[in-house]
């Protein structure tokens, strides 16, 4: 084995953690894509369930508590 094989294989190492960098960097992206995705989603229907004067709608969960204090 000479030099420049030793310098080759440490070259391909490289690389390979370069490439595995950018699988894992882009693996995460996706991941972040999702949740803001599904946070601004989540934004959309929290608004959408509020009335122009900033009070919540019925159809807020309110409606559907069926705890003894509010029979």
């Amino acid at each position: 084995m000479n030099v420049n094989d030793i310098v080759a294989a440490k070259i391909a190492a490289a690389r390979a953690r370069a490439e595995e960098t950018k699988r894992r960097r882009a693996a995460l992206n996706a991941a972040r894509q999702r949740g803001l995705a599904h946070r601004h989603a989540q934004k959309l229907r929290n608004l959408s369930a509020r009335t122009t004067d900033g009070t919540a709608t019925p159809t807020d969960g309110a409606a559907n508590d069926t705890t003894e204090e509010n029979s």
